[in-house]
């Protein structure tokens, strides 16, 4: 599934235009990358959690030259997925059935 499928599904899904369904999913990519980006983690509760991970320094071998090489310490996106999320996938669920978006508070989590 790409992006525009994601769209489509998500329109579908909530009975409303595809330019408001790609709205409110570049929305919510927008936020998730920059909060990342600042070092910030985003937790969707049973979804997962985005968050940047610490590599260390190390040394590797160039295969081409066989020349060791350091390589600097960087940060990297990374992706966990929660409880639920990992249940579903790992029960194989691929329709609506058993699969139900459960929501446990009005509370978001964000802040404005």
């Amino acid at each position: 599934m790409n992006k525009a499928d994601l769209v489509a599904e998500l329109a579908d899904k909530l009975d409303i235009n595809q330019a408001d369904a790609a709205a409110a999913i570049e929305g919510t990519l927008d936020i998730i990358v920059r909060s990342v980006a600042q070092g910030e983690s985003v937790t969707i509760m049973g979804f997962g959690t985005f968050e940047s991970r610490q590599r260390a320094p190390r040394t590797a071998r160039n295969p081409h030259t066989g020349e060791t090489i350091e390589v600097p310490a960087t940060r990297s996106p990374a992706f966990r997925p929660g409880n639920y999320f990992r249940a579903v996938v790992k029960e194989g669920l691929t329709d609506d059935a058993g699969i139900s978006v459960r929501r446990t508070s009005s509370h978001t989590g964000f802040r404005g």
